[in-house]
C-alpha cells in the first residue's frame, strides 16, 4: 500500500484540528459570553405616575419617556388616585377602590401595598435596579382648592406628605441597600402648578385669587416638604417640576406671575399660565392632568437632572 507523505497527514491533521476548534467557537452557548442581566426602572406614585389622561385612561406617561432615554427596563407600580397615605396601606391597587394601573409595562400585585411590592421586586432582583422615580402627593392637597383656608389646609397636608414620603423613601432605600444596588437614584418628582389654570377656567369666572394662592402653596409649602423627603436619603434627588414651567415662561423670572402675554381668546394673562395651559388639561376641562406634551415635559426634567448626577 502507498504511504502518504508525512507532511500531507500533517497538514490533514492540523485542518481537522482547526475545524474542530472552529466547530467549538460556533456552537450555540459554548463560549459567547452571557448577556448581562437586564437594569430596571421603577416608577411608584399616583395617576402621574401612569400617565392619565382623560377620556385615555392610563398612557404611556413620562415614564416611558425616561425608559426609552435611560434604556432601563420599566416596571411600573402607578396606581391612580394613590396617597402619601395609600401608597403604603392600600391592599393592591384596582381592588382597593383605585386605579388605574400603568398602560405600559405595568408590574402587577395583589394583596400587598404599593410599596411592598415595589421592594419585593427590589429583593427578587438583586443588584438590577438602576433608577427609581415617585410622583405622590398631589392627591393629599387636591381638596384644599374648595377649602375655606386653603392655605391652611396646604400647610396641614404637607405636615403628613413630609412624614409618609419619608418613610416611604426610606423603606426603598434600605431594600436597594441591602440589595448591592446602592447606586440606584430614587429621584421624586412635585407637579406641575396646575391651579394657575383657574386664571382662565371656568370661562367667565375665572379664580384669580386662588391662582395666586397655588404659587405660594407650591413655594412655600408641598414643595420643600417633598424636596426634604428625597433628600433624605443617598441617592434621593428631587425635580422641580412646578417651577420649570414658570422659568421657561418667565426666562428665570422669581415671581411667575409679573410676565404677561396676550392670547385670544384670553386677553392678557400670565406667561406661565400659558405654559400650564399648553402642558395640562386644566385651562380647557378643569383638569389637574398633564397631557402628552405635558408629560414628554416631564419626562424631560427627569432625564436631564439623571445626567447631571
Amino acid at each position: 500500500m502507498r504511504q502518504r507523505p508525512i507532511l500531507s497527514v500533517t497538514l490533514s491533521v492540523l485542518v481537522a484540528g482547526t475545524l474542530a476548534v472552529i466547530g467549538l467557537a460556533v456552537a450555540p452557548g459554548t463560549s459567547q459570553a452571557a448577556k448581562p442581566p437586564p437594569k430596571f426602572y421603577l416608577s411608584l406614585g399616583d395617576s402621574y405616575s401612569v400617565g392619565f389622561q382623560p377620556g385615555m385612561g392610563a398612557t404611556a406617561g413620562y415614564t416611558a419617556y425616561v425608559a426609552k432615554k435611560t434604556k432601563y427596563q420599566l416596571e411600573n407600580f402607578g396606581c391612580g388616585g394613590a396617597t402619601t397615605t395609600s401608597i403604603v396601606t392600600a391592599l393592591g391597587c384596582t381592588e382597593s377602590g383605585f386605579g388605574p394601573v400603568a398602560a405600559t409595562d405595568a408590574a402587577p400585585y395583589s394583596g400587598i401595598t404599593q410599596v411592598a411590592a415595589a421592594v419585593a421586586f427590589i429583593n427578587s432582583h438583586p443588584g438590577q435596579v438602576g433608577l427609581i422615580t415617585v410622583s405622590i402627593g398631589g392627591n393629599d392637597v387636591t381638596s384644599c382648592a374648595n377649602a375655606t383656608n386653603p392655605v391652611t389646609c396646604v400647610l396641614t397636608a404637607s405636615t403628613t406628605i413630609q412624614t409618609n414620603v419619608t418613610s416611604l423613601v426610606g423603606t426603598l432605600a434600605a431594600a436597594l441597600g441591602a440589595n448591592a444596588d446602592g447606586s440606584a437614584k430614587i429621584i421624586g418628582l412635585t407637579y406641575p402648578d396646575v391651579i394657575l389654570g383657574d386664571y382662565v377656567f371656568p370661562s367667565g369666572s375665572p379664580n384669580t385669587s386662588l391662582a395666586n394662592l397655588s404659587v405660594l402653596a407650591f413655594h412655600s409649602f408641598v414643595n420643600p416638604a417633598l424636596n426634604a423627603s428625597y433628600t433624605s436619603v443617598p441617592n434621593g434627588s428631587f425635580v422641580n417640576v412646578t417651577e420649570a414651567p414658570y422659568k421657561k415662561a418667565t426666562a428665570g423670572a422669581e415671581t411667575p406671575l409679573t410676565t404677561t402675554t396676550k392670547l385670544s381668546p384670553y386677553g392678557t394673562i400670565p406667561s406661565a399660565v400659558w405654559e400650564i395651559c399648553k402642558l395640562t388639561y386644566f385651562c380647557t376641562l378643569g383638569n389637574i392632568h398633564a397631557n402628552t406634551k405635558g408629560y414628554d415635559f416631564i419626562g424631560k426634567l427627569v432625564v436631564a437632572h439623571l445626567a447631571s448626577l
